[in-house]
């Protein structure tokens, strides 16, 4: 399979997909090993690239979704409602992935004017983040993160393309 082959012309979809450079195609002789071939010229039988089907306008793309509250329990609410939303539509979910928590601190003298004993404040807050990752259409995202979102809960979504 190493070996140089005759290649097709670069219109043909069925070879536009190699991910090998352009020399080597490996990826078509796996794919078309079970398919009647064509003798004459050693190619798959064209395939029908008629009207694309309903599965064409429905394309699958993967969708991050980060939420951040300083409330744990409002966070893992809202990412138990989100996950139970894409399980019930059949979607492929990972996580909720909890990432490191941020504590942002400051400390400061109690007294205003600087007089008397060296007493100090600390405050402290504490910010929660969880990733959720989804493979779906995106009309379907729309459905799934219309839920009521607790109060001090932010959701930033993302889409990428595969």
């Amino acid at each position: 399979q190493g070996v140089k082959k005759n290649l097709p012309p670069p219109s043909v979809p069925e070879y536009n997909n190699c991910s090998f450079g352009s020399d080597y195609h490996f990826a078509p002789v796996l794919i078309h090993q079970t398919q009647k071939t064509n003798m004459s010229s050693g190619y798959p039988p064209k395939k029908d690239l008629g009207a694309p089907g309903p599965e064409a306008d429905t394309k699958v793309h993967r969708i991050r979704i980060t939420l951040t509250s300083r409330n744990v329990k409002n966070l893992e609410k809202v990412c138990a409602d989100l996950k139970k939303g894409a399980t019930e539509k059949k979607l492929k979910v990972s996580g909720p992935v909890r990432l490191p928590t941020k504590r942002l601190t400051i400390t400061t003298r109690k007294a205003p004017s600087g007089e008397g004993t060296n007493t100090w404040d600390r405050f402290e807050m504490r910010i929660h983040k969880r990733l959720i990752d989804l493979h779906s259409p995106a009309e379907i995202v729309k459905q799934i993160t219309s839920i009521s979102i607790e109060p001090g809960v932010e959701v930033e979504v993302t889409v990428a393309d595969q």
